[in-house]
């Protein structure tokens, strides 16, 4: 962690000042290691382990723990960044654009290896503190090391250790894995001041009809349980097939869309040209959670009906659901 990182966590017990022990030395490159953090207030201890400082409250549900650790299993192996995740996150959070995360200080709920964070960090954003309640915040660290402007901890997105002083809250992909999905975006947008904005990117039950009767009991009951070097391996038939489908019936067309006519054409379109072994780690990321819903409109849109102004909900290509919004006075004033 950088000292700078400072201006933004407290404490996840009582929301205190940290401070960092003398005890902490620097890399060459201005980052602390290892070291500890201390509450003023509450005196609790706080490891800072390879860069990461791990902000974990004293009574972290055991459910939430397990997702985490499954899903760094699959930030873990599949490790690096590449070029199209960029065009990814940008569809996933529009109408924002890069020029909505310059000189923002952003708060990322959910960052995995970190994908997100780098791309908002090489936008010019103020600051992005990143947040992620497993293992892989270490790999987020290392891929974001270089970015001044990046932070990167270890907590929990119900009970975000951060200021609630962000001009820019965003999590893609993470709140449908949280025990309670509305609590996750309702704590996600207390972080934000008043007149700032948060955006979020969940799976839909629209669409995914086929998901939920057949392959949600499957991962329920089965493969949720799998060792994860064993569901690596088993994901690859399933994953072989959907990547012969995709290369078979999904071409894009001039625009980009997929055929019309099928299920999923716009989706699997922008898959095509992806290579096997990431449309292996989605057949994966699909698999491996203990917690995964899939949430209907009238379940998403009430998270917007309170506390915000300006407020978007979009199908995000006929099979999730993609919010943004802006935080208005009686929210800035709730998370106070």
């Amino acid at each position: 962690m950088r000292p700078e990182a400072l201006n933004f966590i407290v404490c996840p017990n009582c929301a205190g000042e940290l401070t960092l022990s003398s005890d902490s030395p620097r890399a060459d490159d201005g980052h602390i290691l290892s070291g500890s953090l201390a509450c003023r207030a509450c005196a609790s201890q706080f490891a800072i382990r390879n860069g990461v400082p791990i902000l974990l409250p004293a009574n972290l549900a055991s459910v939430k723990l397990k997702t985490a650790s499954r899903f760094a299993e699959e930030w873990t192996r599949w490790s690096d960044l590449r070029d199209y995740y960029e065009r990814e996150f940008f569809d996933w959070v529009a109408p924002l654009t890069a020029r909505d995360f310059a000189d923002q200080v952003v708060f990322e709920g959910g960052c995995g290896k970190g994908r997100h964070t780098a791309i908002v960090a090489s936008h010019g954003a103020r600051a992005i503190i990143s947040l992620d309640l497993g293992e892989s915040a270490f790999v987020a660290f290392a891929h974001t090391r270089q970015f001044p402007n990046a932070h990167v901890i270890i907590g929990d997105l119900l009970n975000p250790p951060v200021r609630a002083a962000f001009d820019l809250a965003f999590s893609i992909g993470v709140l449908h894995h949280l025990p309670d999905p509305a609590a996750g975006f309702a704590s996600l947008a207390s972080r934000v001041r008043e007149g700032g904005r948060v955006a979020f990117w969940v799976y839909g039950h629209e669409g995914n009809e086929w998901i939920t009767r057949y392959v949600d009991p499957v991962r329920k009951a089965v493969t949720s349980k799998l060792p994860a070097p064993f569901l690596r391996i088993a994901a690859i038939p399933p994953a072989a097939a959907l990547w012969a489908v995709i290369k078979l019936f999904y071409r894009p067309r001039a625009n980009g869309k997929g055929p019309s006519k099928l299920p999923y054409g716009d989706y699997f379109a922008a898959l095509y040209r992806y290579p096997f072994d990431e449309i292996h780690a989605n057949v994966f990321d699909q698999l491996v959670t203990p917690v995964a819903y899939y949430l209907r409109e009238d379940e998403v849109r009430p998270w917007l009906a309170s506390g915000f102004r300006d407020a978007l909900l979009r199908s995000h290509r006929g099979y999730s659901w993609t919010g943004l919004a802006t935080v208005s006075r009686s929210k800035a004033a709730v998370a106070d």
